[in-house]
């Protein structure tokens, strides 16, 4: 039976090959970028060389050298190489792999089966690999750019090893712009500057370096070309963002660290990062107003009517215009005295009265509208706080049975320290008023 997933025969060396594909490494060696997974000491390094490689789930961005390799574990382990792409690949087409796989295990060789955007495979279809892994018919190597905790069920991912490749550092793409450089035998015509602004076009993916590459060869021009000549000719690649992805949550994590940090040019950066990407301002406005109340709360009671109106004008504004506004919320955020006593009451509260379930309040601070109900005790003995002498009773407020707990417990910043002084004077009133 002919192999259906096998990759195509060689094409003439006259064919057309993008230069991605002319330098792909020949062994793990040559891979560049990738020393924490590749390393002597690294989870690949210690499976080579004990010639026992397991499942695997590559996860990382585009362009760092998932496919390569797999096809290069492959080469390492004597094993049949099929790859196939979740995109493109049907109920139908695993089943006719999976019936080649078992063929070729019979005549003595394991397949080492590559799915590239292996996410976008469904429940369904991610299990129907379990049996195949467990029995050794094929050793899965998954490539994702999502995370996988999220995207994979946890059945498959109890049998593969998750190992992350990270984007192409500016040490890294260097070297692979000398490899490219070397076998073109001549240099790319760039000044200092300009080649260094390549290679952050590429934004850490090598394989976009290459194609950057291979278009700035193609150039016939006299001398060498700097910075701005190099920027009129290319486009910047545009940044990996993705609105539901990681990227989301990594850089909505990353801008409210920030502003936690009291950092705002961490913060403003994290910002433009993010609206940069397409991100939708509105949804950055709430998350800022959220900051506001959760990290400043009444340190800084300002902060949230910061944010409501920077919201607001963003709303009158739209983008760019509005955008300023966002931004200066983000300064004030980060700037602004930081506590979360608040959010830390409002937990503790919460807790409690699931704990408590349905305990009445106290009868002396209940209504009693009817006959019935004041025979019942209902307001006996309310004292009315604006009737004592400092506008302050002491009674108490929460239900016989429940110890009066303490939840908010502000911090000595900001509009809280005054605050905190004012809950010291009603802690120590009511303790006098409780003395016999």
């Amino acid at each position: 039976m002919p192999d259906l997933f096998d990759q195509p025969s060689a094409v003439p060396d006259s064919a057309p090959r993008p230069l991605a594909d002319r330098l792909r490494p020949n062994n793990l060696s040559e891979v560049i970028g990738q020393e924490q997974a590749l390393g002597p000491e690294s989870p690949l390094g210690t499976m080579l060389a004990s010639k026992r490689l397991t499942s695997i789930v590559f996860w990382g961005p585009p362009g760092v050298g998932k496919t390569t390799i797999a096809r290069l574990l492959a080469q390492e382990t004597d094993l049949h190489f099929t790859q196939i792409s979740a995109i493109f690949t049907g109920v139908q087409d695993l089943r006719k792999l999976f019936e080649q796989a078992k063929l070729h295990r019979q005549n003595g060789r394991g397949t080492l089966l590559f799915v590239d955007e292996i996410h976008r495979f469904n429940k369904a279809q991610q299990d129907s690999f379990l049996p195949l892994m467990e029995d050794g018919t094929i050793t899965l190597v998954g490539a994702t750019t999502e995370n996988p905790s999220f995207e994979l069920n946890s059945a498959l991912l109890s049998r593969a090893q998750v190992i992350v490749l990270t984007r192409l550092s500016l040490a890294a793409l260097e070297r692979l712009a000398q490899r490219a450089e070397k076998s073109a035998d001549r240099a790319l015509p760039l000044d200092g500057p300009a080649r260094e602004a390549l290679l952050e076009m590429a934004d850490g993916d090598g394989r976009a370096l290459l194609n950057l590459i291979e278009q700035v060869m193609g150039w016939k021009v006299p001398g060498k070309l700097d910075s701005a000549a190099l920027s009129h000719r290319l486009m910047r690649r545009a940044a990996q963002y993705d609105k539901s992805g990681d990227a989301h949550y990594n850089l909505i994590s990353a801008l409210h660290k920030s502003v936690r940090g009291s950092d705002p040019d961490a913060a403003l950066y994290w910002l433009a990062r993010m609206i940069e990407g397409g991100e939708d301002p509105r949804y950055l406005a709430r998350r800022l107003t959220r900051m506001a109340v959760e990290d400043i709360g009444l340190a800084d009671p300002q902060a949230q009517a910061i944010c409501l109106e920077a919201w607001q004008c963003y709303e009158r504004l739209g983008s760019p215009e509005g955008d300023l506004a966002l931004a200066q919320a983000v300064i004030y955020l980060a700037l602004a005295p930081k506590s979360n006593a608040g959010y830390v009451a409002w937990k503790a509260a919460a807790r409690l009265a699931r704990q408590t379930g349905s305990h009445a309040p106290p009868k002396h601070i209940l209504n009693a509208p009817t006959r019935l109900m004041k025979e019942e005790g209902y307001g006996t003995g309310y004292a009315y706080d604006h009737d004592a002498e400092d506008g302050f009773s002491g009674q108490n407020y929460f239900p016989e049975a429940v110890k009066r707990p303490v939840f908010y417990q502000p911090v000595a910043r900001g509009f809280e320290r005054d605050l905190g002084k004012r809950l010291d004077w009603f802690v120590k009133q009511r303790a006098k008023r409780a003395e016999p």
